[in-house]
């Protein structure tokens, strides 16, 4: 039996979401990893927690070392610089979402990854859920007919799931913070897989109720998209943890549900619904398997699950949105 190859991958960032990289590339056992953090207690601590052999204090020391890819886990503020840095070094890299909080850099780096040849996808994990997998798939087959709206609606108590929030970059849109671009993003990349990239934003959004914080937890969006119109709501306080996401074609409804990790459609009038669920048992199940996609592309299996250049379509959306929310108009996404 062939040995499964063994991929040298470097953690850049070790917060909740670095820390989540590094253990679910390290639980798919085709990896042997380096972590890169600049806070002397958190990178003792990560580096102990999971045996870490290699821990730098800087991507400039880290890159001096040889690795097949890189994984860059830090604000978003700090994306482009960073993944500028790794691509110069010639490394593939995973990148968090979103993508950055401006586009400035943003089509220099396309071309260099693009110039360079590397593989790079950027970390919207709905992607990597099998049931949405498999519900783009149908609708995508024609099955239900035509898409005529997309309806995406989620939410979580904040507080439980991220109970450090007011600590992180969550607090400043300039960090990454906000709604917008921490959790809804998540939903404009999968509904634009799903039915088509977003050509103009309406939205409106505010600080309803989080403590400690000023951005917004409560976002409202509506979107067209070719010839479907879009509907994206969320908040971050409701006690459901829910992502339900509905695409009504033609002939039929289909409906995407986390934590249920399930799809859903109904082809009759007032008939039952049928399913097809998908049983995870942990969280870090549903992330392994983004790492695991990511290792067959780079060993050429497949094709990234989210490119560069649909990772920079949604960033596009973010920025509309919050324009949107501020001038309280249609923008597009351009």
């Amino acid at each position: 039996m062939k040995a499964t190859a063994m991929h040298r991958v470097l953690v850049v960032g070790t917060g909740s979401i670095g820390e989540r990289h590094l253990r679910c590339l390290l639980a798919t056992g085709r990896v042997t990893a380096g972590m890169v953090e600049v806070n002397p207690k958190l990178r003792q601590d990560v580096a102990q927690r999971y045996s870490v052999p290699e821990v730098f204090d800087s991507l400039e020391a880290a890159l001096k070392k040889s690795w097949s890819a890189a994984v860059i886990a830090t604000p978003a503020s700090m994306h482009v610089q960073q993944a500028r840095q790794v691509a110069d070094a010639g490394l593939n890299f995973l990148l968090e979402k979103p993508v950055s909080i401006s586009l400035d850099g943003v089509d220099a780096l396309l071309e260099k990854v693009r110039a360079k040849k590397l593989v790079v996808s950027v970390g919207y994990t709905h992607r990597a859920h099998p049931a949405l997998t498999a519900m783009r798939a149908a609708v995508r087959s024609g099955r239900f007919g035509r898409p005529l709206q997309l309806i995406g609606l989620c939410g979580q108590h904040f507080p439980t799931f991220r109970p450090a929030y007011r600590q992180t970059y969550f607090t400043r849109h300039a960090s990454g913070g906000g709604a917008i671009q921490d959790m809804l993003t998540h939903v404009f990349n999968a509904g634009e897989w799903l039915v088509g990239p977003i050509e103009k934003v309406c939205a409106d959004a505010r600080h309803q109720f989080l403590d400690g914080v000023e951005v917004e937890d409560t976002a409202h969006v509506m979107t067209r998209q070719g010839g479907v119109l879009g509907c994206y709501t969320l908040n971050m306080y409701q006690a459901p943890n829910e992502v339900a996401i509905s695409v009504v074609c033609e002939r039929g409804t289909a409906r995407y549900e986390v934590p249920q990790h399930r799809w859903r459609w109904m082809d009759q009038p007032n008939s039952d619904w049928h399913e097809e669920p998908f049983p995870l048992k942990e969280r870090d199940d549903w992330f392994i398997l983004q790492e695991q996609r990511y290792l067959d592309a780079l060993e050429g299996k497949s094709e990234p699950l989210c490119s560069l250049a649909d990772g920079i379509q949604t960033l596009r959306v973010n920025l509309a949105a919050l324009a949107s929310v501020r001038d309280g108009q249609w923008k597009p996404v351009a």
